[in-house]
């Protein structure tokens, strides 16, 4: 079951709604917009996730954010390994 939908008007420049457009493809502009919304929310409510956590246990050090990318990178090349 799909969500209900409602016609809305929205207000852009001309270059953006043009540029959208002609990537939007088969799906058309309301789907593409669509998406666009859904990932801004998404990264606005992990926004606010980082900072209740940063509130409680105070930032993240770049050594932190290092060795959390590293580990990913690991791990990539492990299941790249085992696949082959």
């Amino acid at each position: 079951m799909s969500e209900p939908t409602g016609k809305y008007s929205i207000t852009m420049p001309r270059n953006i709604a043009k540029a959208a457009r002609s990537r939007s493809g088969p799906s058309g502009l309301s789907a593409y917009v669509t998406a666009a919304v859904a990932r801004q929310i998404e990264r606005d409510n992990l926004n606010e996730l980082i900072q209740v956590a940063e509130a409680e246990h105070g930032p993240i050090t770049d050594d932190e954010v290092q060795a959390l990318r590293d580990q990913l990178r690991q791990t990539r090349q492990e299941q790249a390994h085992d696949a082959a």
